[in-house]
């Protein structure tokens, strides 16, 4: 017997990995987050499959289907949002399998916030202007964010952020990173990245909160922040560059250098046969 947690994807029911569709089509029993994970995913689930939406049932609830599962011997998948890795609430979960003696895969999927880079087809890091993603979210009931990782004193490093949650506290988020970025710096919210009632919205620092209404973005919006996402002064990678060498493609100087020898080579002839 081994659980799951698999990682469902931003929200289309065709950017689950196959490894987690196919665990989905074998298994008999199924819980999924039905406030994150759509219910159009469990397409993916065996017909005669029993599911649980793990909204309802608290933690003891959920280990009442492991420890059940576990007597009887059979599989059973957890169904989260995004990539289980990032604010999956998993950590727990795994600690009482432990506990049960039950044995444990991580399925990974796409995080909400590759999504929503594509969604606004952004490049989150380029070269010389940022190197760094940083993964963040405002503090909310269930759990706090560390007084250390305030977004605040992440701005100082003026890397692009990816603000999880984001929707309700617009006005303090802004305020938060005006502190250590200019008011040009880029600005995109994705609301509920590929999923039908997707929203986007492109700005700055400068502008957003007059370009927005309060209440108009809820919980479940990504905000993307950074230089890297404008469009201004861009210096491309070397990895590409035609005079860019590397362990799979020696190029150019070697060629030059050939090209140079022949030339010497060629004057030579030349000039013999001028003296005969």
């Amino acid at each position: 017997m081994k659980v799951y947690f698999i990682g469902a994807g931003p929200g289309a029911t065709d950017l689950i990995t196959l490894r987690g569709a196919n665990i989905l089509g074998r298994v008999p029993m199924v819980l999924y987050a039905g406030s994150l994970v759509p219910a159009a995913m469990l397409v993916h689930c065996r017909a005669d499959a029993e599911i649980f939406d793990t909204a309802a049932l608290d933690l003891e609830q959920q280990e009442a289907c492991y420890r059940r599962a576990q007597l009887e011997d059979f599989d059973v998948a957890r169904l989260h949002s995004g990539d289980p890795a990032i604010y999956g609430a998993t950590a727990e979960q795994m600690r009482r399998l432990e506990l049960l003696g039950i044995e444990y895969e991580v399925v990974p999927g796409v995080s909400s916030f590759s999504a929503a880079a594509a969604v606004v087809k952004a490049e989150l890091t380029k070269p010389e202007v940022s190197q760094t993603v940083i993964l963040t979210r405002v503090s909310g009931r269930a759990s706090a964010v560390p007084e250390a990782e305030a977004i605040e004193k992440l701005a100082q490093h003026k890397a692009t952020m990816c603000i999880f949650l984001s929707g309700p506290h617009l006005k303090k988020i802004v305020a938060d990173l005006r502190l250590h970025y200019p008011d040009d710096t880029p600005v995109r919210l994705v609301y509920r990245a590929t999923w039908p009632e997707e929203k986007t919205y492109e700005g700055t620092l400068g502008t957003i909160i007059k370009d927005t209404k309060r209440g108009e973005w809820s919980l479940t919006t990504m905000m993307l922040v950074g230089a890297a996402l404008g469009n201004g002064a861009q210096v491309e990678s070397r990895l590409y560059d035609k005079d860019y060498s590397h362990i799979f493609r020696v190029v150019k100087k070697r060629k030059q250098k050939e090209v140079a020898q022949k030339s010497v080579e060629d004057n030579a002839q030349d000039g013999k046969k001028e003296l005969v």
